[in-house]
């Protein structure tokens, strides 16, 4: 083969490869309206044949369903996710979060986990507040079964978790295996960046 072909050949190699690699920003509440949004933005993908996508996280959380459908959804997606948090990832959050293959944090990031939590309406009878107390309870069996399949918390951690707010910032994070590295999102310059 000659250099000049190997050349054209490396450069097209190049070329395709940044084509099916995309660079994202999602951030909000982990709700309904983010839940439609990321569909969007996968089928979008899917049909732009990107095959890796990078997605700066910035998220205080939000309903708790909503962040275990986005959870299922994308980490069962043909295309392969890569998660950063350049500044916050909380609550349900962290659950959207751990749908990524490959997750990085900015040195100055901080996740928060903590169980669920909801507010009765004043004058609520007994048995309204037992179907209240039951959902909570189920929430919390699923989030925290996802929470122990992917992260390694100590003994300490854990019983932090079970009555408050555990706070990790980037050392406690990796040291946890929630992240695989301290990394920030860097897009390439003239790499496609877009805002979900």
């Amino acid at each position: 083969m000659s250099e000049d072909k190997a050349q054209q050949q490396g450069q097209e190699t190049r070329e395709t490869r940044q084509t099916k690699e995309a660079w994202f920003t999602l951030s909000g509440d982990v709700n309904s309206d983010m839940v439609h949004r990321m569909f969007d933005a996968v089928s979008m993908m899917t049909e732009d044949g990107i095959e890796t996508a990078h997605v700066l996280v910035q998220s205080n959380g939000g309903y708790v369903s909503d962040g275990l459908c986005l959870y299922n959804f994308l980490a069962n997606s043909p295309i392969k996710f890569v998660m950063y948090n350049g500044g916050a990832v909380a609550s349900i959050a962290v659950i959207l979060y751990l749908s990524g293959s490959e997750r990085y944090c900015s040195e100055t990031a901080r996740f928060m986990v903590h169980k669920s939590h909801a507010t009765a309406s004043p004058g609520s009878r007994p048995d309204a507040l037992n179907i209240i107390v039951e959902g909570l309870r189920a929430d919390d069996a699923r989030t925290e079964s996802i929470l122990r399949k992917c992260i390694e918390l100590t003994p300490e951690q854990w019983a932090i978790h079970q009555y408050s707010d555990l706070h990790l910032n980037s050392r406690d994070a990796k040291t946890a295996g929630l992240v695989n590295d301290i990394r920030d999102f860097r897009p390439p310059k003239g790499g496609m960046l877009r805002n979900i």
